[in-house]
């Protein structure tokens, strides 16, 4: 067990290195949609790449995953073919998000020797989840129903 000043300092070394490794500007919160973002995740089992959806409206956010649920067969054909779509997930603190997240087992934050491993994984999922996104952006961002 790591001290919280480890901790923090393994965090800190792991996201400098990532972007060290892979040194380019990720869309995350730049989607252009309030309340719909990338993001990166790891921690002692798993990584994961994460499209969180989390408007605080409850029709917004319904329409904005209905709509990456009608592209699901393009999506896991074609860019992400382990992508899970999640309409309800549960955070811990309780609140209700839809969620589509990619996730890679086996890898650790405090395993160094699994860093690059990560680091591949967060690159090629989330570049991905990217030229995904981009492609069926205007889709995407339209809230009007009718598709």
């Amino acid at each position: 067990m790591y001290s919280k000043e480890e901790s923090l300092k393994i965090k800190k070394e792991f996201w400098v290195q990532f972007a060290e490794s892979y040194p380019r500007k990720w869309i995350l919160y730049d989607t252009k949609i309030k309340d719909v973002t990338f993001k990166f995740y790891v921690d002692n089992k798993k990584a994961l790449v994460l499209l969180d959806i989390e408007p605080k409206e409850e029709e917004k956010r319904k329409i904005y995953f209905e709509k990456i649920q009608s592209l699901q067969t393009l999506l896991l054909e074609d860019y992400l073919p382990d992508a899970i779509l999640e309409r309800n997930h549960y955070l811990e603190s309780g609140k209700v998000i839809s969620r589509v997240w990619i996730e890679k087992l086996n890898v650790s934050l405090n395993n160094k020797s699994t860093w690059q491993e990560i680091f591949d994984f967060f690159n090629t999922s989330m570049s991905q989840f990217e030229v995904f996104f981009y492609e069926y952006e205007d889709y995407i961002k339209d809230l009007e129903t009718n598709t």
